[in-house]
């Protein structure tokens, strides 16, 4: 079973940065893409950024030129590295998984990111 532990959350001035780090374990055979969502109190969740399975990035166009998604794979370890970060990123930042050509099937519990102004 796989399982995705997130870490590196907590509050923030804005313009400030963070950077928020995932570390996966269980994974068996296949080829796997990481991902990061964030959803605000009242919202639906929101996409935020992928990293697919070889290792090709994309972004939502709201963090766009702030973040950067990246990973270990040595430590299976997923980062996204968030700067000039505004109020309205303020969310639960969840870290999910899934075997390539499948949807993400594996979440994380969570981790609170808190931007003020």
């Amino acid at each position: 079973q796989v399982q995705l532990v997130e870490s590196g959350g907590g509050s923030v001035q804005a313009g400030g940065s963070l950077r928020l780090s995932c570390a996966a374990s269980g994974y068996t055979n296949g080829r796997y893409f990481m991902g990061w969502f964030r959803q605000a109190p009242g919202k639906e969740r929101e996409w935020v950024a992928t990293m697919t399975s070889v290792g090709t990035a994309g972004y939502a166009d709201s963090v766009k030129g702030r973040c950067t998604i990246s990973q270990d794979n040595a430590k299976n370890t997923l980062y996204l590295e968030m700067n000039s970060l505004k109020p309205e990123d303020s969310a639960m930042y969840y870290c999910a998984a899934g075997v390539a050509g499948d949807k993400f099937r594996y979440w994380g519990q969570g981790i609170q990111v808190t931007v003020s102004s």
